[in-house]
């Protein structure tokens, strides 16, 4: 099945929101589980306290993990038991009023005797649904409620049950606090469930029988249904909400990335007016987006450059190998009409026809080192080169064409320069590049200097440094272009005109090797082409 990416967007937001709601519906709802459960434990644990010390005056009920409230335990015991009592006691909505009209004198420590119950009567006033059963310590009920009689106030009299043994195995938690430990389930019977709770009760530090107690849980379980069911429909109503938020941005973030699709398809294609990079595309945010608009449109604006550049290059190209070829063929159409019959014509015409074939060679293998540069195939080999001797070297072949142009043509090379790690002939070549440009604009009686050093990145720094016209400001930045020559028309008539491709071979050249190459110049003071080569 094919998802589009305004529907996967829309899925993934429904998706965390549904995972937020549900996982937030599930810790509310254990929470207050835990928490409603927890209310009712204690309220238990409160009845069967109020409850022991109102039937046993002086007993304790032990709560979990065995603690006794030892403020409660004095308090109960400081209070004697006597005849013609009326016992009442009250905690929270829990109220217990006993009558005890005998009681007896002592209450025995072993097996504890309840005969003076009968005479007595309990009444609990509650509002919750307790099943109250007092057992001694051989599993005997003493004392259940479920036999009590309803009253029209709400109360419950609690009777007295005797001579019954209780089935334990049905009591979850009796057999426990028959053993002295505190117990607390949670069963659940015919979809009902209840709480029960278990606890020892002391008389004087002796173990003389155990309290249960069980309540319904069915408020709590209304609670926590109706909870669960306004859980489900808030979710269905985010939903609802949340999938016109995720229409509606799934909508925001696909529109930019479809009008990217349909101008990248156009481009392809070529169906636009005129060049297939002037499509651009509305940058409309600030946001990712928005980035990446600007982005095609930039690498549009760069590939029509790069069109331009290149359709530039072709009729630079053409035209400067149209100019010897009809040089050549109108020489060669020349003698074949006679010509060659003069010598001296002949003559001129073959020296000529040299030069301009010397030229188109230079102009062949400079586009080949161009296409090898660009192509990341120049083969470089390398090895420790000593960069000061070798520009001494490339210098002494300069000297006499400096010497005709009245130049002075020096090398400094410091001491402390370290070997380079470069391919020699590469590096004799550039050098060549910018020799030969220093001393084509170069004014006569100058000085041309090139100077080695080592650099600040501890790499080796070359500067070519002429006193001749200098670069045109407006020219200066596209200096380096291919076939760009920012003073033809002066060149050509001093004799002194290039291709334009000397300064491109060598910034090619020199990034080949992995250093940079700069120019600095100021029109009618001078020029300074420097590059740097990495150490050995």
């Amino acid at each position: 099945m094919h998802f589009t990416l305004r529907l996967k967007l829309l899925l993934t937001h429904l998706a965390v929101i549904v995972l937020a709601m549900g996982l937030s519906g599930i810790l509310l709802t254990s929470f207050l589980e835990r928490y409603f459960l927890q209310a009712t434990e204690e309220s238990l644990i409160a009845q069967a306290q109020i409850i022991v010390q109102t039937l046993i005056p002086g007993a304790v009920a032990i709560g979990p993990q065995g603690e006794v409230d030892e403020q409660q335990l004095q308090t109960v015991q400081s209070r004697a038991p006597s005849a013609n009592l009326l016992n009442q006691r009250q905690f929270s909505n829990i109220a217990v009023q006993t009558d005890l009209e005998q009681l007896p004198a002592e209450l025995p420590l072993g097996e504890l005797d309840l005969s003076y119950l009968t005479y007595s009567s309990v009444q609990l006033g509650t509002q919750l649904e307790t099943h109250i059963r007092l057992l001694n310590t051989q599993g005997e009920v003493l004392v259940d409620s479920a036999d009590a009689d309803l009253t029209d106030t709400g109360s419950t009299d609690v009777n007295i049950r005797t001579d019954e043994e209780l089935d334990l195995s049905t009591i979850p938690g009796v057999a426990e606090a028959l053993q002295g430990q505190y117990a607390c389930h949670t069963t659940s019977e015919a979809r009902k469930s209840s709480l029960i709770v278990a606890l020892p009760v002391l008389l004087t530090g002796q173990r003389v029988g155990v309290i249960v107690l069980s309540q319904p849980l069915r408020d709590v379980t209304a609670v926590l249904r109706d909870l669960r069911l306004r859980l489900l429909l808030s979710t269905a109503i985010a939903l609802v909400f949340s999938t016109g938020v995720g229409l509606w941005l799934s909508s925001v973030i696909t529109r930019p990335l479809k009008r990217l699709t349909a101008a990248a398809d156009q481009i392809a294609a070529g169906t636009t007016a005129g060049s297939p990079f002037d499509v651009q595309v509305p940058v409309r945010s600030q946001d990712e987006l928005g980035y990446l608009s600007r982005a095609f449109n930039d690498m549009t604006a760069r590939l029509r450059a790069a069109r331009q550049m290149q359709t530039d290059f072709v009729a630079n190209v053409s035209h400067e190998l149209r100019t010897p070829l009809t040089s050549i063929k109108g020489m060669v159409e020349t003698l074949r009409d006679g010509a060659v019959d003069d010598l001296e014509v002949r003559d001129r015409f073959l020296e000529t026809a040299e030069t301009e074939t010397d030229r188109l060679i230079r102009l062949v293998n400079d586009l080949l080192v161009l296409s090898r540069a660009d192509s990341d195939a120049l083969n470089l080999r390398r090895k420790p080169v000593d960069v000061g001797q070798l520009a001494r070297t490339v210098a002494g072949r300069f000297l006499p064409q400096a010497d005709t142009c009245k130049l002075t043509l020096r090398v400094d090379s410091a001491p402390d320069t370290p070997l380079a790690w470069a391919d020699a002939d590469r590096v004799s070549q550039v050098l060549v590049n910018l020799l030969d440009n220093a001393l084509k604009y170069s004014r006569a009686g100058g000085t041309v200097l090139v100077r080695v050093e080592a650099g600040a990145d501890k790499d080796i720094q070359v500067t070519v440094r002429d006193e001749g016209i200098g670069i045109p400001a407006a020219d200066l930045s596209r200096i380096g272009q291919r076939f760009y020559r920012p003073d033809k028309s002066r060149a050509r008539e001093r004799g002194r005109g290039g291709t334009g491709l000397g300064l491109a071979i060598a910034r090619a050249l020199v990034e080949g090797h992995g250093g940079i190459l700069w120019i600095e110049s100021k029109e009618g003071v001078g020029t300074t082409v420097g590059f740097t080569l990495l150490a050995a």
